[in-house]
């Protein structure tokens, strides 16, 4: 999720899919940029230590051809020889400098840039071949038409010995596929892997020479300006027109600057990395000016007066070697998506003008206009923009609390229903088994009251018992309305109808303003009407008694496409916090003693359960928080199954 192979790959060959970065090998160019950013080796390139294993043991007559850069990373072996001894312990015949191909190469460009001033870019580097080849293929002219140092030197082992089968040692994974003139490409890692599994070590082999010839100036050409110091060329500013670029920014640069015709006279020296000390195939965490000076010293022990006079006599020798090459374009970029489908792409991210345009990289493109295009390309994904993923992931989490609010306002919802429903059962039983004894107590208190004379003592007494079982059976009918275990008659009803028509059942003071609302002029529902009546009526008593100093009371009735939902709000002094959960449990009352039984809400929440709805209460207390009051809202679908219970 870092993206760095993104930001560090030239050719935009690393496509993110679900997250997950992938090669496009058909876009690589083998820079290996990818494999040296990556901390979590994550990449890796292609190795080959088995075939050059399977090639010694199958062949007697291998050749090592190695590179130039060699002293920078063995730089635990400070004799040049010891190391030799140790590549021909391995099995190999031969063992030859790339170096000396190097001298040879930088010879032919010398004649060639004498004799030529137009611009040309060196084709040294197979990153860079391969890079203009894909991506700037109308440069490919440009190249150089002369082989590799690598090459040059395959030529030379081959002449000297044309039986002979050749790897190469280097620091370039690119060369692995360079030319076919070279059996196998192995990098310094891998013969170092080689070289601790067999057990070979400083001092367990026979010092050695490399073979002739040897190399000499062009021993340097592994570090950036090497090629041109061999041939003597200098990249002045004042009166040279020769441009050297290393790195993944400066080579691009140097080739789009060329390709716009600001520099296309000029000769370009250009290496994919930082010099090929620094490459891909060198052990990491190599310092690079160390490297460089490991390369120098060993090249100054090389250009003694007698040993110059030896490769001036090998450069004379194997000068007449042909080292011609062509390149052909291999054109692999992709088509510019439309414009509106770029656009398209921008808005989802949150990017509608330029001001939007972060371009911080962090999605491993120089610019949002890129990374955009990039995923209409099926590159990258959206995700990948930082702004965005943070901007989604406060959506989210602004998502989730909501979310979890709702959940802890339904878990608490179903605890309460939970408990209510209980309470019903108890209810419900408690006044089924009362009915009967009240029925009997008041029939014959009333009989009783019919047989005394009016003069009789016991009449006010009889009165008296007669009221109180009236009283009881008022209050069983208030448990059995809770309990709901009566049937519901629906009847198509007119909302704003039934809240007046709730209004005239209750005394509404003088200091009550009521007001109701609609959101359409006419709203009918499937309802039991006297039921729906006694709900609001208990609704509209309660919240008159809230306001014991005046106030409003506001009805606001709504229509759903399945429900309709009725907000009864007062400006009263609000119900507590503690109180809240207890509103509809039977016989809590806030009300003082001989003012309420408790039951009005219990059969409310009755009637509202009976008709498949849900009642909820918002209230406020506290002045500071806001106006104060209760909103009782009840839910209820329009359309109720007149069979439902």
């Amino acid at each position: 999720m870092c993206y760095t192979c993104v930001r560090e790959c030239p050719a935009k060959a690393i496509r993110i899919y679900n997250g997950q970065a992938e090669v496009i090998s058909d876009r690589c160019i083998g820079c290996g940029n990818c494999i040296k950013v990556c901390s979590q080796d994550a990449k890796v390139f292609l190795q080959t230590r088995q075939d050059v294993k399977s090639l010694l043991l199958s062949h007697t007559n291998v050749a090592a051809i190695v590179a130039p850069s060699f002293p920078a990373e063995f730089t635990d072996i400070s004799d040049p020889q010891v190391f030799v001894g140790m590549i021909r312990a391995l099995g190999f015949q031969g063992v030859y400098e790339v170096g000396f191909g190097a001298d040879l190469v930088a010879n032919k460009y010398k004649g060639l840039l004498d004799s030529n001033r137009e611009g040309k870019i060196s084709s040294d580097c197979p990153a860079i071949v391969n890079y203009i080849r894909y991506h700037h293929p109308e440069l490919t002219k440009n190249l150089m038409p002369i082989v590799s140092p690598m090459v040059a030197m395959a030529r030379v082992v081959r002449h000297i010995n044309i039986d002979a089968k050749i790897v190469f040692i280097g620091p370039c994974i690119a060369k692995k596929d360079e030319s076919d003139e070279v059996d196998v490409g192995l990098t310094f890692r891998e013969l170092r892997a080689m070289f601790d599994s067999l057990g070979i070590s400083p001092s367990t082999v026979t010092r050695s020479d490399f073979d002739a010839p040897k190399a000499g100036k062009g021993a340097i050409f592994a570090v950036t300006r090497g090629l041109t110091q061999t041939i003597n060329l200098h990249d002045d500013v004042l009166d040279s027109n020769v441009i050297v670029a290393d790195g993944r920014k400066s080579f691009q640069e140097a080739i789009k600057e060329f390709e716009e015709g600001h520099i296309s006279n000029h000769y370009l020296e250009l290496l994919c990395c930082k010099g090929c000390i620094m490459g891909p195939g060198m052990s990491p965490e190599g310092k690079r000016f160390k490297r460089r000076n490991y390369v120098s010293d060993y090249v100054q022990q090389k250009i003694s007066p007698e040993q110059i006079s030896k490769w001036q006599q090998h450069i004379d020798e194997y000068k007449h070697i042909d080292l011609s090459t062509s390149f052909t374009p291999n054109d692999k970029r992709l088509n510019l998506p439309a414009e509106d489908d770029v656009n398209r792409v921008l808005a989802s991210m949150g990017k509608f003008t330029p001001r939007d345009h972060l371009n911080c990289g962090t999605c491993g493109y120089d610019t949002c206009l890129e990374h955009a295009i990039a995923i209409v390309e099926g590159l990258a994904e959206v995700e990948m923009c930082l702004p965005y993923t943070i901007e989604e992931l406060h959506e989210s989490i602004e998502d989730l609390a909501v979310t979890n609010k709702k959940l802890a306002q339904v878990q608490q919802a179903l605890k309460h229903s939970e408990k209510l429903a209980h309470m019903g059962q108890l209810s419900a039983g408690i006044a089924h088994e009362l009915n009967n004894p009240l029925g009997i107590i008041l029939m014959y208190s009333n009989i009783l009251l019919d047989e005394l004379n009016e003069e009789s003592p016991l009449k006010s007494d009889l009165s008296l018992i007669s009221t109180q079982a009236k009283r009881c059976k008022k209050i069983v009918s208030g448990l059995l309305n809770f309990a709901r275990k009566n049937q519901i008659k629906i009847e198509d009803i007119e909302m704003r109808k039934l809240v007046e028509d709730s209004f005239m059942s209750v005394i509404i003071p003088n200091n009550v303003r009521t007001e109701i609302t609609c959101n359409k002029e006419t709203i009918r529902a499937m309802l039991d009407y006297e039921q729906m009546i006694q709900m609001l009526s208990n609704l509209f008593k309660n919240a008159v008694e809230a306001m014991p100093k005046g106030g409003k009371l506001e009805v606001d009735v709504s229509e759903t496409p399945n429900d309709i939902v009725i907000k009864v709000k007062d400006s009263g002094v609000g119900i507590p916090t503690e109180n809240r959960d207890k509103l509809f449990t039977p016989f809590f009352t806030t009300k003082g003693i001989g003012k309420g039984t408790g039951l009005g809400l219990a059969t409310i929440y009755g009637i509202v359960k009976m008709h498949k709805g849900k009642i909820e209460v918002d209230s406020n207390t506290d002045h500071s928080k806001g106006p104060t009051g209760t909103t009782f809202s009840v839910t209820i679908p329009k359309d109720l199954d007149p069979t439902n219970e």
